[in-house]
């Protein structure tokens, strides 16, 4: 009977053994993951047309194995920044809508554009062309990341 109490518990610790040996080869060659690794270049910000706000924008690449969520944006001192999309209300007609995230993905880039995800800023600050604001992205899972964004005229 110790014999087979002895059997009997050998197949569950070998199996346990054997499961833990390949799950940390596995993880040891670097095929469980790695979390996301956030970059991003010098964005754009537009040159406000009127007093009521204006735009920033950026590409956000991930070059980490896991998704992460972009939650929200800190910006010049004195001017709201807000994460914001287009939206379509009606026939040839567009409004602006508050964003609580946008994903960036694995392995991928969040990029920012007038017709989709963008940093709304208000009221908008002076600028002339080439001026440089700064901006604080908040990440669910990573660091803030500190970015620069160049003034540019609508369009360019």
């Amino acid at each position: 009977m110790n014999r087979s109490r002895l059997a009997a518990g050998a197949v569950p610790l070998v199996t346990c053994l054997a499961t833990l040996g390949a799950l940390t080869a596995w993880t040891a060659t670097g095929n469980a993951g790695t979390p996301a690794r956030l970059t991003a270049a010098e964005g754009r910000v537009l040159i406000p047309a009127g007093n009521d706000a204006t735009a920033a924008f950026f590409t956000i690449r991930n070059s980490g194995t896991a998704n992460d969520v972009l939650t929200g944006v800190t910006g010049p001192a004195g001017h709201r920044t807000m994460l914001s999309r287009d939206v379509e209300v009606g026939r040839n007609a567009r409004s602006m809508a508050m964003v609580q995230g946008a994903t960036v993905p694995a392995r991928g880039a969040l990029t920012m554009t007038p017709t989709t995800l963008d940093i709304m800023i208000s009221p908008p600050p002076r600028l002339a062309p080439g001026d440089r604001l700064t901006f604080t992205l908040h990440f669910r899972d990573s660091p803030p990341l500190v970015v620069t964004a160049r003034a540019v005229r609508p369009g360019q």
